[in-house]
């Protein structure tokens, strides 16, 4: 293990190159393994790194939905009037799941029900960024792998919509997020909502080889994010969620880490890979690789993977040869390594988890997550491997898709 120089902050993280030789790499990387077998892995030493061909594997599934989704036009949130937001019609709104109107004042302030949540509190703004999410990251991928520019159009028609549109744009903030009715008319916690927004941030990367994604396009969507990374170090919202304990704090960490990789803000990315090692690891892993603010929830196994998951996406960013953050390690023992060695039995055997089954949609995980093909490659394990690969990659249920962020592996390795 490899204990981190916190002063050290690595190579420039965001450099590009430019449009059409980052297209020629990418096409050539990722078109020429097709033809070979979909794992390959080397005589066994202490030096084999396993490989593994995520184009041939995921080249179906993603032409299949990329195919749908050029069917859908773009939808953002100005589609959705919020009657109960504060903010207008350019501003995400959402409200807390459990929280219900007073049957003794229906008027008055919402009551909290835990763990019940409320069917007709507004979720439309939610639905859209999800869908969003699902759809920009399939096209990019289906661009990456045929060269297509019929895809890269249509996901860059969505970049245009949500980013750039002055009518139909988002407004980058999370200001009305989470909001509870008499209560209070957003709060931080809303910020985990944009943790679907890391993917679409790298699949408009990728866009900006093609054809389809024009500069003054790519300038506003790059714009955006710059101006919502603004709001989420600086706002009370933003650093609310950043001093969160638990999943809320790695989700703030994983998309300030790739929105800065996006733009090229290699301060905040060296910002992301300290706070990582200095926060995130001693304070939320347990000795023994566990996530103890994640098992004391309803839902333990859930979100303990939703956790693991980006953890090790953040590991993915913001690594680099000379910083690894699949290495560190603290001086009691506490690394980035161990919380994937405590779940994989549980991945790989459910029925052996100790903790009694989750409160809600237990039977529908795992899915493939993401973490056991990051952290495969990163120690060579190709058990890791064959275990993501017999895995749902597309599962259906809302709220699996919600906590399962990363779904095209394709624009991460």
């Amino acid at each position: 293990m490899t204990k981190r120089n916190a002063g050290d902050g690595g190579v420039i993280v965001g450099q590009k190159p430019s449009r059409r030789s980052f297209c020629a790499a990418a096409l050539g990387a990722f078109l020429s393994p097709l033809a070979r077998s979909t794992f390959f892995f080397p005589a066994a030493t202490h030096l084999s790194v396993p490989k593994i061909d995520v184009a041939a594997i995921d080249r179906k599934r993603i032409l299949r939905a990329a195919e749908r989704y050029l069917r859908e036009a773009p939808v953002t949130i100005t589609a959705f009037e919020a009657v109960r937001s504060a903010g207008g019609k350019h501003d995400y709104f959402s409200e807390g799941d459990y929280w219900w109107p007073d049957p003794a004042n229906p008027s008055g302030p919402y009551l909290q029900r835990d763990r019940l949540s409320n069917p007709d509190n507004f979720t439309q703004h939610r639905h859209a960024l999800l869908r969003l999410s699902v759809q920009v990251p399939a096209l990019s991928a289906a661009w990456l792998i045929t060269g297509k520019e019929r895809y890269a159009s249509h996901a860059a028609g969505h970049l245009r919509a949500w980013f750039a549109d002055e009518s139909t744009r988002m407004n980058p903030n999370l200001e009305f997020a989470q909001a509870i009715h008499g209560r209070t008319t957003g709060r931080g916690i809303g910020i985990i909502d944009t943790v679907h927004l890391v993917e679409v941030a790298r699949g408009a990367a990728v866009l900006e080889s093609s054809k389809s994604l024009t500069n003054d396009v790519r300038d506003q969507v790059r714009d955006w994010f710059a101006a919502y990374l603004r709001w989420m170090t600086t706002s009370s919202h933003g650093i609310e969620e950043r001093e969160a304990k638990n999943n809320h704090a790695t989700s703030w960490l994983l998309q300030v880490a790739e929105f800065s990789r996006y733009i090229g803000n290699a301060d905040l990315v060296s910002l992301c890979r300290e706070r990582f090692v200095s926060v995130l690891v001693p304070n939320q892993i347990a000795p023994n690789g566990s996530f103890p603010l994640e098992l004391a929830r309803t839902k333990p196994y859930a979100y303990s993977l939703f956790n693991l998951d980006v953890m090790a996406a953040i590991c993915q960013i913001v690594s680099t040869p000379a910083d690894s953050l699949w290495t560190f390690e603290t001086s009691d023992g506490r690394s980035t390594r161990k919380p994937v060695e405590y779940m994989f039995p549980f991945i790989a055997d459910k029925n052996s988890w100790p903790l009694p089954p989750d409160a809600q949609y237990f039977d529908q995980w795992p899915v493939r997550q993401p973490s056991l093909l990051f952290a495969g490659l990163a120690f060579s394990r190709a058990e890791y491997l064959k275990l993501w690969l017999r895995l749902n990659p597309d599962p259906d249920a809302e709220e699996v898709i919600r906590n399962f962020p990363i779904r095209q592996p394709l624009l991460w390795i």
